[in-house]
């Protein structure tokens, strides 16, 4: 019996019920995860007739089995669809390209809660604002935010930093509340994080609306000093709402989603409207070409809130979807909202002008990323084309050196793949077999360690580059060449030659030049990847310093080690250790009576010697 009808076979036995199908290979691998309301009718049509798209026929030539979980709902089974896809990553599953690298500002669960600019989105108590569409986005939002509501920006933590150092000079320019001097409760505090929350909601005119609450109050209280701050904070909202585009009734809360698909490359842009503004636009590029159908675009949303993002009382969808699974998006996300979310497509007013927005803008989005991807194919195939490579390079490798003397010596390598630099593959190697500072034997290190992985299954070192890139010249070529050798493997190697002012000029074989300086585009491309290996290790071996500086400060103290230099610098920096009290230093866990003297009397002489 052939693969196929084997396989429609178990379809025909499956019941008609809601529950996920899991599509594996012949080695168990996980190659698509689906959901259907009725699993025998869904997973059936994979085995019968031939009306597939290129992708779907792709994948089903390579399913040799299926599983399957029956479950009691469709919203059941779209949460452990979007469950299975994160644990499994299947190929063929469309998803969002790259979403946890976009930017969003998180508001930790705190007594005195603080907010930043974070990519990681972790399952904890927090809350977090976005996606924004670029950190500029990001910061120029929390920016606004802790301004206009005199927010901390320092890095002390409450309640434990309360009283311990004087207050900065925001306070007296009144750009900080000051929770250090002990006169802010955490009650007040919270007030203002509750209104900056409200804010980067899109909420403005609620925010509003509690503030000026608040100073009718305040000035009732006689407390005048406190209106006339939530009078400031209140006119500097309405500076932050002039500068955002009126689209709709102030009371609309609302997310317009579209889809495009151009030459190969789809996207999914997003609108965000909060209390009738525009405040956020965001292009998501999808992981897969094909045009997506009804089914998988709501799970493409579902799984897009369920990263964190807020939900708003409205979704609109600019893009044909059944009946069916706009009613399944819309008890999907109601309930994870807690209260009823509308989901629907409009056909006329400002929820059609909005949804003619979106797909203006993924459509320029894609045409975008087409371009970007045909500049870059170019690019690459000139590069193939210099330097005589047998094909052209899918993934590239460049590796630096850097050293602060004859320590922290450390090799990065930075990862070019799939059109783009690729930093969840990047890696740093801590040298520790050369004596001091040696390139050579750093690069030989670093380059050995890295290359011994091909082919054992580690995820991303597991895979072969196409082409080695190497920051030096002949010789850092020859090392190179050398651990190629010794490990059997047949990569294509070139250093990347600086001339005297630290510019690439050439890359080099090992024995012969080829010049760039007059390519333009192939200059870019070559110099953007050696100064991002460059950076990647200056940063790391600047922070191994700067650890070993402070750490070796304090154990010239008779008595502390490295775990007792470990406590005192993650209760406070180094600067206060210095000038810190017997007592405060003894309040620290770990550090007795006698440590906390010995460290006083230390830094006490040290600032003698000075005078």
């Amino acid at each position: 019996m052939s693969v196929i009808l084997r396989l429609r076979d178990k379809a025909n036995s499956l019941p008609s019920v809601p529950g996920v199908y899991i599509m594996k290979d012949e080695n168990g691998a996980v190659l698509y995860v689906g959901k259907s309301k009725r699993l025998k009718n869904r997973v059936t049509t994979y085995f019968t007739g031939n009306n597939h798209t290129p992708k779907t026929a792709k994948m089903v030539s390579l399913v040799r089995d299926f599983d399957y979980i029956v479950c009691k709902t469709e919203i059941e089974a779209l949460t452990l669809e979007n469950i299975l896809i994160k644990r499994y990553m299947p190929k063929y599953n469309i998803r969002l390209k790259d979403s946890k690298s976009y930017p969003y500002i998180k508001v930790t669960a705190e007594e005195y809660p603080r907010l930043f600019v974070t990519r990681e989105r972790k399952s904890d108590k927090a809350r977090y604002f976005g996606p924004y569409q670029g950190a500029s986005s990001a910061y120029g939002a929390l920016e606004a935010v802790m301004k206009v509501f005199t927010l901390p920006t320092c890095k002390r933590s409450f309640p434990k930093d309360i009283g311990r150092e004087r207050p900065c000079i925001y306070k007296d320019m009144g750009r900080c509340i000051a929770p250090c001097t002990g006169k802010v409760s955490s009650e007040e505090y919270r007030e203002l994080i509750s209104s900056a929350e409200r804010v980067l909601d899109g909420n403005v005119s609620e925010a509003k609306e509690q503030l000026r609450i608040d100073m009718e109050r305040a000035a009732e209280m006689l407390e005048f000093e406190r209106a006339a701050s939530i009078r400031d904070q209140l006119s500097a909202l309405d500076r932050l709402s002039e500068k955002q585009k009126v689209v709709a009734d102030a009371k609309v809360n609302r997310d317009v989603f579209a889809l495009c698909f151009i030459d190969g490359v789809g996207v999914m842009s997003l609108l965000s409207v909060r209390g009738g503004a525009l405040v956020n636009k965001n292009v998501f590029l999808l992981s897969a070409a094909d045009p997506v159908s009804s089914d998988e675009a709501v799970s493409l949303i579902a799984a897009h809130y369920d990263e964190g993002a807020s939900i708003p009382r409205e979704v609109m969808l600019a893009f044909e979807a059944s009946e069916e699974d706009i009613l399944l998006l819309s008890e999907y996300l109601s309930l994870a909202a807690g209260r009823k979310i509308s989901v629907r497509i409009p056909e006329r007013g400002d929820g059609k002008a909005l949804c003619n927005m979106a797909i203006e803008n993924a459509r320029e989005s894609a045409r975008q990323y087409r371009l970007e991807g045909e500049r870059e194919d170019k690019n690459i195939k000139r590069l193939a084309a210099l330097l005589g490579l047998p094909e052209v390079p899918k993934r590239i490798e460049a590796y630096d050196i850097s050293n602060i003397g004859n320590e922290n010596i450390v090799a990065s390598m930075v990862v070019w793949s799939g059109g783009k630099l690729k930093k969840g593959d990047y890696r740093l190697f801590s040298i520790k077999t050369t004596d001091g500072a040696d390139d050579y034997g750093s690069m030989r290190e670093a380059l050995t360690r890295r290359l011994s992985h091909i082919g054992d299954g580690t995820l991303s070192l597991g895979e072969s580059p196409d082409l080695i890139l190497v920051d030096g010249g002949d010789a850092h070529v020859g090392v190179a060449k050398s651990v190629l050798s010794s490990l059997s493997l047949e990569i294509p190697v070139f250093g990347m030659v600086k001339d005297d002012y630290h510019k690439t000029r050439a890359l080099t074989d090992g024995e012969n030049e080829i010049s760039i300086a007059k390519e333009f585009d192939m200059y870019a491309f070559i110099y953007n990847l050696q100064e991002e290996a460059h950076r990647f290790a200056v940063k790391s071996s600047q922070k191994g310093k700067i650890k070993t500086m402070t750490h070796s400060s304090l154990e010239k103290i008779e008595g502390i080690g490295p775990a007792k230099a470990r406590a005192l610098l993650a209760s406070m920096p180094l600067a206060k250790i210095r000038m810190a009290t017997v007592e405060e230093l003894s309040a620290v866990k770990g550090i007795g009576r006698a440590d906390a003297e010995r460290i006083f009397r230390y830094f006490e002489e040290k600032r003698g010697k000075k005078k």
